[in-house]
């Protein structure tokens, strides 16, 4: 042993302050603010998963993304035999297909993306309760998703309108598509979100989910007249106060018939965007913990 190890002597433990209330338990449900900058930090992922996921969502079918678009076109063309050539349900209105398709492809945005994000918490249980990230990160990406693989669809929405007659003429007023589609987005993620809390508890709710749905679409006059309800109050204001009625009809107005939307159509449609996200948000984050225990 030399003179110099002889000489080292080992230091006595010292004590380290631990404020415990900086503690927090893991899986732990972090402060609303907190949790919304978590989301923020995971932006890129949210955005890159929903894109990954839309260009593998038909890769095993031949026509592959095709049947983004032939689907909602289908769909058209079975209401048009039925309810604008068997039914008549179109009699006085100008512009039918037009306004069959707008109908159908604005409700198929909201029912996919509502059906996907209400969904997300259970399809992706072993991701849950394998990863820590924000969950509602997962019904984010749901619609994000369905947003961008609706984008041929929107396309091919405004291509149908200019030609088949009788064709519509380009205007300013179609750029108001735009805030249609950010508030139908807002939608669309704040049910969702309660919906996603509410099937990851109770899974019967998926059920009767598609009931729902179709419910909605009879009240949002996709492929009939609202006016045919003049008589009816009740059934008139219940389907005019219908966030879905509204998203189209909206949209009619700037496509089909060259009009600014009347300002209450906007201030109802952003109350019930805006209302339902931050609900959404809130009824979301509040069983954030839950959702790991499955």
């Amino acid at each position: 042993m030399t003179a110099a190890q002889e000489t080292i002597t080992p230091r006595a433990p010292q004590e380290v302050p631990i404020d415990l209330g900086q503690l927090q338990r893991v899986g732990a449900r972090p402060r609303f603010l907190d949790y919304l900058v978590q989301l923020w930090d995971f932006r890129e992922f949210i955005f890159y998963d929903a894109r990954a996921r839309v260009q593998s969502g038909t890769r095993r079918d031949k026509l592959g993304s095709a049947w983004l678009i032939l689907n909602p076109l289908f769909n058209g063309a079975t209401y048009y035999l039925i309810f604008g050539l068997i039914l008549g349900t179109g009699k006085g209105i100008p512009n039918f297909i037009g306004y069959l398709v707008i109908g159908i492809f604005m409700y198929q945005i909201t029912a996919g993306a509502i059906t996907s994000g209400a969904r997300s918490i259970t399809q992706n249980r072993s991701l849950v309760q394998g990863f820590s990230f924000p969950r509602a990160a997962l019904p984010i990406g749901a619609n994000l998703r369905e947003l961008l693989s609706n984008v041929p669809l929107l396309l091919a929405m405004l291509l149908i309108v200019l030609v088949i007659p009788p064709t519509e003429n380009i205007t300013s007023l179609w750029l108001l598509l735009i805030p249609v589609l950010a508030l139908q987005f807002l939608f669309n993620l704040g049910l969702g979100l309660i919906l996603a809390r509410l099937i990851s508890r109770v899974n019967d709710i998926t059920h009767l989910l598609p009931f729902a749905l179709r419910a909605l679409m009879y009240l949002s006059a996709i492929f009939f007249s609202y006016e045919r309800f003049i008589d009816h109050p009740v059934l008139l204001n219940i389907m005019q106060i219908n966030p879905m009625f509204i998203i189209i009809d909206i949209a009619r107005d700037c496509i089909l018939y060259g009009t600014v939307p009347a300002l209450h159509s906007w201030i109802l449609l952003s109350a019930w965007s805006l209302g339902l996200f931050v609900i959404g948000m809130l009824y979301f984050w509040k069983a954030e913990e839950s959702y790991v225990r499955g």
